[in-house]
């Protein structure tokens, strides 16, 4: 009984912090803390990063410690292949770095204010590289580390709720991100999936790049 009470307690744990990161970057809290502390505006995202890694750091030694049944485990050529996939997937992140104002993501750039009705500064859309088979690329290739590793129930608990919280986060910053592009990115959205690549769903580099600029064709600065 303690032991299923202490993995309950995990989900809720992971839960929590999943449902606090996404309320702390949704529009309306952003607009509140701008009006409500104007100093703080500049430095939200920075903070909101930080904030985030602060407490993730008890949450995943919360993970490690329960150390519970290994409940999946790759083996022989199954272990290679994935380990294969994990570096890819290591690999590709770092490739779609270079696609992001890293400044700006981090709230390290002077373009990071908040403003009172919750908005971030204008960034530009970007379908370059793998943004052209896929749209979320982090999202996937973060899928793809969690799900390649050896798992005892209580990481499996752990990734099943980032998975669930990656697939719906991606379906609510689509919304953001249908606001800020309009039609362009529904018609992208229509021709490159969300979150895994399907063969035969992507975008030309000619067709990626008038997207982009039909797009950024909003851009208010």
């Amino acid at each position: 009984m303690e032991t299923s009470l202490s993995y309950i307690g995990l989900v809720v744990a992971w839960a929590a912090y999943l449902a606090v990161h996404s309320l702390l970057a949704a529009r309306r809290v952003k607009a509140a803390v701008a009006r409500r502390w104007p100093a703080s505006a500049r430095a939200y995202r920075l903070i909101y990063s930080l904030v985030a890694a602060v407490t993730l750091v008890p949450l995943v030694a919360l993970t490690v410690a329960l150390n519970g049944p290994q409940v999946v485990a790759w083996h022989g050529p199954a272990w290679w292949l994935a380990q294969a996939a994990a570096l890819a997937a290591v690999l590709g992140f770092t490739t779609t770095v270079r696609g992001y104002d890293m400044g700006q993501f981090l709230g390290l750039g002077n373009r990071s204010a908040v403003t009172e009705d919750g908005r971030e500064s204008w960034e530009p859309l970007r379908l370059t590289g793998l943004h052209r088979f896929v749209r979320h690329p982090w999202y996937f290739f973060g899928l793809v580390i969690l799900w390649t590793r050896d798992l005892d129930l209580a990481g499996l608990v752990a990734v099943l709720t980032i998975t669930v919280y990656l697939v719906v986060g991606s379906r609510l910053e689509e919304r953001k991100l249908m606001e800020a592009y309009g039609d362009a990115y529904a018609a992208y959205r229509r021709r490159v999936p969300g979150l895994i690549p399907i063969p035969g769903r992507h975008l030309a580099p000619d067709e990626a790049g008038e997207l982009a600029r039909q797009a950024n064709e909003g851009d208010p600065s």
